[in-house]
């Protein structure tokens, strides 16, 4: 038996181990994807507990919504306290050597998954859509939830991050038929997926602490892409130059699957024909599609995005309504009133959290906060936000993530700022996967920064800054920010809890002047 056959034969006894499951046990249950899963086999009526360590996470009063018991501590007799689990699904930080939950699971005999062959196992029961790429999947899978559920097709969807219009939750469940999942290349998680399609956003060098060079991760992609039955679909954005080119090799490799572009150079269907930014909507049309599609998220890469979103919707409405050789935009598949759910449903999308997620404004300042933590992420989403609002400053407060990605692209994050006004940097967000070997810092791509944009801008302010702490960079903002800034807060790390900080600083500031302007007010009243 080839490698494979060997890994699909693996693959196919998990997914049977998981559907004969009645009771299931999450070690690390809190996690975003973990607690996502644990929702899903939970509605399904098998009964799920876990454990986790006892920091509160958003996920907390999700779980206890849903009634779904979990201790704030491990302890080898929780396995057994719910009555003997039939499968115990763990995060992938935690091992047998270091968690005495699995270890005693383990001494048990009882089936150990990790949460991406968990996830793997469950999509073998659909069929399954994985969204992959090293940018834009959070966006484009709660993209594609909230127009599938505009166009009613029965879908469940998992994103890597909590979606404002799923609920704040990182699920959608609309039905039994279909499923969406963001899938985590990182360690090749991804391949215990089972698609029938792929929808790939881009390929580029990432993770370089376990993908040193670009073929090392296009490879990875390549693995994935090769998990494709014969007639399934490879949806790629025809403007990344990676996507490309896994698409074209990988259409070499298997002929019998069906490549389908999308994006400003893609042919077809899901060509982006017109965009443009105006009253602050994103507005573009895509050929043969007769109505004018609007957002109200910024950035030339969101509407990349969209593209991918309705590409991947508009594939399964004609699987659910027509016949695969079908026109893509055939009229009777596409009637009004889909195509007005479809409309409506993009229109009223308002991102996934730590996506461009606005906090709020006050003193005419907008909060803002964003997870981008890869240059190529910084730059396009300060690109955009510029285009978005081009009447306000920028300030960018940025955290960095690993030592080894700072290092490896350090000159690509010192340029990818460019498109902020004013940047304040801070010390770089260590991983528990990797340790520091004496080198990069925040002081060195704050130094680098100053290199490559100039710490002086055109009319002489000072506009880069470096504060270690990123609760020390209070006092700095406060004197910095003016009204109409937008302040945002990017990067893997904690430093969104600054944007918060500064939010509610300005907000009770605003509400004191308010409470002294009005006791100045009421006796004039009286």
């Amino acid at each position: 038996m080839d490698l494979e056959s060997a890994s699909r034969s693996e693959n196919a006894f998990l997914s049977d181990t998981l559907k004969k499951a009645k009771n299931i046990y999450f070690i690390g249950i809190k996690g975003t994807g973990m607690a996502a899963l644990a929702e899903l086999l939970h509605k399904r009526l098998i009964h799920v507990s876990g454990s986790d360590h006892d920091e509160v996470f958003y996920t907390d009063d999700i779980l206890r919504e849903l009634g779904i018991p979990f201790y704030e501590s491990f302890d080898a007799a929780h396995i057994k306290s719910g009555g003997l689990p039939d499968l115990v699904i763990h995060s992938a930080a935690y091992s047998p050597q270091d968690n005495v939950e699995m270890a005693e699971a383990q001494r048990l005999g009882i089936p150990l998954f990790k949460y991406s062959d968990a996830l793997g196992a469950y999509s073998a029961g659909f069929d399954s859509t994985a969204i992959a790429g090293v940018h834009g999947k959070t966006t484009l899978t709660a993209l594609a939830g909230t127009l599938l559920r505009g166009l009613n097709l029965p879908a469940q969807i998992l994103a890597g991050s909590a979606v404002l219009g799923f609920g704040g939750r990182s699920t959608l469940n609309l039905g039994e038929k279909y499923f969406v999942a963001e899938t985590c290349e990182y360690r090749r998680h991804f391949l215990s997926f089972f698609p029938q399609r792929i929808i790939l956003t881009n390929v580029e060098s990432d993770h370089l602490d376990y993908f040193p060079t670009y073929k090392d991760i296009r490879d990875a992609f390549m693995e994935l892409g090769n998990l494709l039955p014969p007639g399934g679909e490879l949806v790629y954005c025809a403007d990344d130059p990676g996507a490309c080119e896994v698409a074209l090799a990988l259409k070499k490799q298997k002929p019998e699957i069906i490549l389908i572009p999308y994006g400003f150079s893609a042919a077809g269907e899901f060509k982006i024909e017109t965009y443009e930014v105006r009253d602050e909507r994103l507005i573009m049309r895509l050929r043969g599609f007769q109505d004018e599609l609007r957002l109200r998220i910024p950035g030339r890469h969101t509407v990349l995005n969209t593209a991918g979103a309705v590409a991947l919707c508009a594939l399964l409405v004609r699987k659910e309504f027509g016949k695969n050789d079908a026109n893509m935009w055939d009229a009777d598949i596409w009637t009004e009133e889909r195509r007005n759910g479809l409309v409506n449903a993009l229109e009223a999308f308002n991102g996934s959290k730590r996506r461009s997620e606005i906090l709020g404004q006050v003193n005419e300042i907008l909060f803002m906060d964003d997870y981008g933590h890869h240059p190529t992420e910084i730059k396009t989403t300060l690109e955009g936000l510029k285009d978005f609002y081009p009447n306000r400053r920028i300030v960018l407060s940025f955290m960095s993530h690993t030592y080894t990605r700072t290092s490896m692209l350090l000159d690509e994050f010192a340029a990818s700022f460019a498109g902020a006004d004013i940047i304040v940097l801070h010390k770089i967000y260590a991983s528990a996967r990797e340790v520091y070997s004496g080198g990069v810092t925040g002081k060195t791509l704050f130094e680098k920064t100053r290199e490559i944009l100039s710490d002086f801008d055109t009319d002489g302010t000072e506009r880069v800054f470096y504060v270690e702490e990123y609760d020390n960079a209070c006092g700095l903002l406060k004197d910095l920010l003016r009204p109409g800034d937008l302040f945002i807060t990017m990067g893997a790390g904690d430093n969104w809890k600054l944007g918060k900080k500064l939010f509610d600083f300005f907000q009770n500031e605003a509400r004191a002047a308010f409470a002294v302007r009005s006791a100045a007010i009421l006796p004039l009243i009286e």
